[in-house]
């Protein structure tokens, strides 16, 4: 096996890596540090496919570690005998995102297989949409989500219109891996491939289907159109996909009064206004809730550069300042209107669901209880939500009415697999309607929820841990807290540990050991008493561990108290 060195050199000198590849590479001569980074390993090819920093070497994105992701993926395509239905390719705002989905493309062409590429940018969750629709075998979306402007990725989505999930997640993995090479990595010219009918264009039938698709989910139409001209909207797509798709779905259903950040509305994978476009952060708020305060808005929204994550502000009217909504209370407050309309009106499925991540917030139990629908939990990743539609529509043994996850996420409708930000702005400014129809602010509506099921708080820590070292370090964190388990966390008795990678749930009390249900995954989970929990895991898109924590509280200032006592607890049995 070469070492890092090694494989600096052989990509400075091969005349397979193009001029400006070998310049950038030749400029790092000196910098040690910086070229062990680079080809200390190959980028890796997780579960949910690539994300790294865009630039030359072995552990970063370019063309080339693109082709070679491609290339297992078209081996293992072919081995599902595939090729024939093609694949869907999206791309996003970001910097080489249009160059990296046509070096796909191209890569997948050379191996026979169709490929049906949008002609510019797109949500990601119209991907998931269009493959769906298209009859492909897959579907790679080109994008880094929510991840500062240095970064690129690519994910991939299988046949059901959701990423991959286990077999076909680990397979493609392993096909990936069996790549060594560039020289065992096909690719062919653009003209060669159109002519062979093998790349194909696709644009505004799919825009037209997926707009069809978004509108089929408002339950109240006719209550946005009495209060078009009453409701103050403000949006911002953060540079990203959402401008054209948010703006299309509120002018079609009705709404009037919708005002877009100016300066953030093109896309651009520099984000200038933002060095991080993540609508969970308070600074991608700053130019939103500026141009809120001028025209008195009602609702602040912000989409993130791919539009699968939604961030919320909304209007207190009692103190005239903008409310801050995580993604749990925005996803809650979507579910209530579902339910609770979905059961006024008849039209509640036979059988309904609602489904989860296991981090998300645990007033979608009590929410469920209170309608009579069932909750389902499953692993962090929306993908394991568009899992479980495909099986209820297998099983005929449930039918999906709302799906949600804490990381700003959750779709309405099973017409995609994945989160959908598109949506759910649409229907968040329809809630927002239906209660300001009886005096009331999406604020007012939360508190309301708070009184009914209680003081429900949730958040995460992440801490960034980079490079070689980091990884080591969020290794041994995860390792050491499989060696024993403690009794207290802080103030809590600790009733149950979950460990999803060795797949046991051992009760604390009886000692007992079970089976945690779910496929496995790196995660340790507590369950504690008081309806209170934490959780840890690695991130598996960025270099950071997250914690995270959840309590209920009888009012805001207990559940406050609770969740900074339990936060303070565990960051503290991890040595944080």
């Amino acid at each position: 096996m070469m070492s890092y060195r090694e494989v600096y050199e052989q990509w400075c000198k091969n005349p397979y890596f193009d001029e400006d590849t070998r310049k950038e590479l030749l400029d790092l001569e000196g910098n040690e540090t910086e070229i062990e980074d680079r080809f200390y390993r190959n980028l890796e090819f997780g579960t949910g496919g690539l994300r790294g920093v865009i630039g030359a070497g072995t552990n970063r994105m370019n063309i080339y570690t693109v082709r070679q992701a491609t290339q297992g993926l078209a081996n293992y395509i072919i081995s599902q005998n595939g090729q024939d239905k093609g694949v869907a390719i999206a791309y996003d705002s970001r910097i080489m995102s249009p160059e990296f989905s046509d070096e796909a493309a191209l890569c997948l062409n050379a191996n026979g297989i169709k490929t049906y590429r949008f002609t510019s940018l797109r949500p990601t969750p119209e991907l998931s949409f269009a493959l769906r629709e298209l009859g492909c075998i897959a579907g790679i979306v080109v994008t880094a989500s929510h991840n500062p402007r240095e970064y690129n990725g690519y994910k991939v989505y299988w046949e059901d219109g959701a990423q991959v999930t286990p077999p076909h997640d680990t397979n493609i993995m392993d096909e990936v891996a069996k790549v060594t090479s560039f020289d065992m990595v096909k690719t062919m010219d653009k003209d060669t491939a159109v002519a062979a009918g093998l790349y194909h264009e696709i644009g505004e039938e799919i825009d037209d289907k997926y707009m069809v698709e978004l509108k089929k989910q408002s339950i109240h139409p006719e209550i946005i159109k009495e209060m078009a001209q009453d409701i103050t909207i403000v949006y911002t797509p953060l540079h990203g996909t959402g401008n054209i798709p948010v703006r299309r779905v509120l002018k079609e259903l009705g709404f009037e009064k919708v005002y877009v950040v100016k300066e953030q509305e093109l896309p651009d994978g520099n984000f200038p206004t933002v060095s991080y476009p993540n609508p969970e952060s308070p600074k991608a708020f700053e130019l939103a809730l500026k141009l809120a305060k001028e025209v008195d808005a009602d609702i602040v929204l912000a989409t993130d550069p791919d539009a699968d994550r939604l961030g919320v502000y909304c209007k207190d009217t009692k103190t005239g300042e903008y409310v801050s909504f995580t993604g749990n209370m925005s996803g809650m407050l979507i579910a209530e209107y579902i339910l609770s309309e979905r059961k006024a009106t008849g039209t509640m499925p036979e059988n309904p669901a609602m489904v989860e991540s296991i981090v998300t917030t645990d007033m979608a139990k009590a929410i469920a209880a209170a309608y009579d629908v069932e909750l389902i939990e499953v692993l962090t990743g929306f993908k394991f939500i568009g899992e479980q539609i495909r099986l209820f529509e297998e099983n005929h043994n449930h039918n999906y009415v709302f799906g949600l996850e804490e990381s700003y996420g959750c779709l309405t409708g099973t017409y995609a697999r994945d989160k959908d930000a598109c949506v759910a702005v649409m229907m968040l400014c329809e809630v927002a309607s239906w209660y300001k129809k009886q005096g009331k602010t999406l604020w007012d509506a939360m508190i309301e929820m708070y009184e009914k099921y209680g003081y429900y708080k949730e958040g995460q820590e992440p801490i960034e841990l980079k490079g070689k070292d980091g990884a080591e370090k969020i290794q041994q964190l995860m390792s050491g807290a499989r060696e024993s388990f403690p009794e207290t966390m802080g103030e809590y008795k600790v009733l149950a540990v979950r460990d999803y990678m060795t797949d046991t749930r051992k009760d604390m009390v009886t000692g007992e050991v079970g089976s945690t249900g779910l496929p496995k995954s790196n995660v340790i989970y507590y369950e504690l008493d008081n309806q209170s929990w934490c959780c840890v895991r690695p991130s598996g898109t960025e270099p950071k561990i997250k914690f995270y924590f959840g309590v209920k509280g009888d009012s805001f200032q207990d559940a406050e108290d609770k969740y900074e006592g339990l936060k303070k607890a565990m960051l503290s049995y991890y040595g944080q």
